[in-house]
This record gives structure tokens, C-alpha cells and sequence, in this order.
């Protein structure tokens, strides 16, 4: 998955607007994981890079946003997912079991970048408000996701989705925080643990009988 729009550039020069946005975007990333995000400048990402220093700034205002637009790239992952499943009409169940595989890609190819994001998520002063904000986008997704499996019977409907949408993003948020500490090829196994026994309590509620069905 790149930063490029959903809507292909028109023209060469957009092409290579886009492409050098890529490019800081990628070497910046490679630098935050080797180097630390602090020790990193913006001269160290433009050379390496092989741009001038101006350029960064006509694509990010500073380097914390190279971190937001991660955030925002793995949104619009989560957003076209979501968008391909209303088309399709999968289930939600079905849905949120192939999830895991569509949204670890990225973040199992930068797991230092994972600690980055959920460090500055708790301590960054200049990105804490920008990622509560996003974080919001992506509980309205989830919620709208949960309201449709209870619309449909798939999923429990005697508790709001809001909070099940809730529960939903602790389980990815605590998963993500605990493999990060470890940093290996196990976090789409992990996710999908963690899912079907989130299942269990996601799953329909069954009525028990009555006693005068049962006699």
C-alpha cells in the first residue's frame, strides 16, 4: 500500500509529485526504525532520500507527520476493506476474520514504526490530538460495522455497537502493544487468536427455551 490518492495522477508531473512524496515517506519510515525518530532530522530523510531539504516541507509540515500519514494509510486501508465488503455484501463475520490478514501487512514490515505510533499516541503533544481525531474515523467505521452484523443477525444485538466497536479496538490495541515488544512474524497469528476467542462473546446471543416451550 502506497500514499498515492485513490484517484491516479493525470499527468507526469503529478506521477512525480507522488512518486517523491513515496520516496521521503519510505526513507523516512526506514529511518525512524534503524535510527530512533528522535535522533532522525529532516536533513537526514532528504539525503538519504536524495532530495533537497526544501522539498520535504512541500509534502509534510514537519516529521511527525510522516507518522500521521502512516495512521492515515492504514485508515484508508480499513476504509476501502470496509467499502469492498457493503459492495459484496460478505458477512461480517467473514469479514473481520480476513481482516487481520489485509491490516498486519504493513505494520509486520515496521514493527519499530508500530512503537513509534503507539508512543506517540500516549506522550507526543503535537500528535496525540491529530491521532485522537483519527482514531475517532476509525471507530465510526467499526461501529457502522458492528451495527450492520446486528442488522443482519450475524453479531450480539443486546448491547449498543458502540460498544462493541470498543472492545473490538482494545483487542487490536492491546495485541499490537504486546507484539511490539516482540517484533516478529507472529502478529497475524495473534490477531487471529485473539479474534476467535473475541468471537465467542461477539457471537449471537442463543434464547434459552422457555418452560413451556421445554415441556
Amino acid at each position: 500500500m502506497t500514499l498515492a490518492s485513490p484517484h491516479p495522477p493525470s499527468n507526469r508531473r503529478e506521477r512525480h509529485s507522488a512518486e517523491r512524496r513515496e520516496r521521503l515517506f519510505r526513507t523516512a519510515l526506514d529511518l525512524f526504525a534503524r535510527e530512533g525518530f528522535e535522533q532522525t532530522t529532516v536533513e537526514d530523510i532528504t539525503n538519504a532520500a536524495d532530495l533537497g531539504k526544501g522539498t520535504f516541507f512541500n509534502y509534510f509540515p514537519s516529521k511527525e507527520h510522516i507518522l500521521l500519514a502512516f495512521a492515515e494509510m492504514q485508515l484508508g486501508k480499513l476504509q476501502a476493506a470496509f467499502d469492498e465488503m457493503r459492495q459484496s455484501n460478505t458477512p461480517v463475520p467473514v469479514f473481520l476474520r480476513s481482516l487481520g490478514a489485509r491490516m498486519t501487512q504493513e505494520p509486520m514490515r515496521n514493527p519499530a514504526i508500530m512503537r513509534l505510533l503507539l508512543q506517540a499516541f500516549l506522550a507526543n503533544r503535537n500528535l496525540r490530538g491529530p491521532m485522537l481525531e483519527l482514531q475517532k474515523r476509525v471507530t465510526a467505521i467499526h461501529t457502522e460495522l458492528m451495527r450492520i452484523g446486528q442488522e443482519h443477525g450475524e453479531i450480539r444485538n443486546d448491547l449498543p455497537p458502540e460498544i462493541l466497536a470498543h472492545a473490538f479496538r482494545q483487542m487490536i490495541f492491546g495485541t499490537l502493544l504486546f507484539w511490539t515488544l516482540h517484533g516478529d512474524d507472529t502478529l497475524l497469528s495473534r490477531m487471529e487468536q485473539a479474534f476467535e476467542l473475541l468471537w465467542t462473546g461477539f457471537a449471537p446471543r442463543r434464547t434459552p427455551p422457555s418452560d413451556a416451550a421445554a415441556a
